[in-house]
């Protein structure tokens, strides 16, 4: 199915959150993605230069009570589905130790770890993440709320991992309000304003400042990356 998808014109291969959080085989045990029986999957994406963007987990504040001293409580408030503190739910460490198990067994396998690998609220490991795996990339989708509430590590983490990082919003339908909030925070120096367009913020009850990306750097998260990386996105690229 992998090779049809290939043939067909597939630029790359999409792991929802479901693998490690809710799909079970046959003796209704998880599977996450470091399961052995799944490498051959990873193997094979890899000989067809197929990237493979993994979704592996959500915010840390979903492992946490929706309580008064979760400052993202309203989240699974709304969304009972996300709170994944209760039994029966791997912990958010060890999803992220599969994702880091996955990336080191298949080196020849170019993985995206979607909305800065999981773990945009500690960019100190994803750092070490991506310094250790070359085949290793990240996205920013979804995680401004995140990445501009700490603008001055933000921006050292894009700027030492410029040539790793791509662009992305998860902004499903498309919204060119929540694009501009986005290019105001990767592009300007403007402190404390909105992330979101919504009022109350859909996240967290905080602001986000700017980044002040400079323009090679952005070049490079907004396209330069990923044209380089998915092969699909070269054809006909002159540049």
């Amino acid at each position: 199915m992998v090779r049809k998808a290939k043939q067909q014109g597939a630029a790359g291969i999409k792991v929802w959150r479901d693998l490690g959080l809710y799909v079970r085989d046959e003796q209704r045990r998880l599977v996450l993605p470091d399961d052995v029986r799944l490498s051959p999957v990873w193997e094979l994406a890899g000989e067809l230069e197929l990237p493979v963007l993994i979704h592996t987990a959500d915010p840390v504040a979903f492992w946490a009570p929706p309580d008064k001293h979760n400052e993202r409580f309203e989240e699974p408030a709304r969304h009972p589905e996300w709170r994944y503190g209760s039994a029966g739910f791997p912990t958010h460490r060890r999803l992220l130790e599969s994702l880091e198990n996955v990336v080191a067994s298949h080196p020849n396998t170019t993985f995206i770890g979607a909305h800065v690998a999981s773990h945009a609220e500690n960019l100190p490991d994803v750092s070490r993440l991506l310094r250790a795996y070359p085949n290793l990339f990240v996205d920013l989708a979804a995680r401004e709320s995140e990445i501009g509430r700490q603008p001055r590590a933000a921006r050292d983490f894009i700027a030492a991992h410029s040539d790793r990082i791509l662009f992305g919003t998860d902004c499903f339908p498309i919204d060119p309000r929540r694009y501009r909030i986005w290019f105001r925070m990767l592009e300007t120096s403007d402190e404390y304003f909105d992330y979101s367009v919504s009022a109350p913020p859909d996240r967290g009850r905080w602001n986000i400042s700017g980044l002040a990306l400079d323009s090679e750097t952005l070049i490079a998260v907004y396209s330069g990356n990923a044209r380089r990386l998915i092969p699909a996105f070269r054809v006909g690229d002159q540049r």
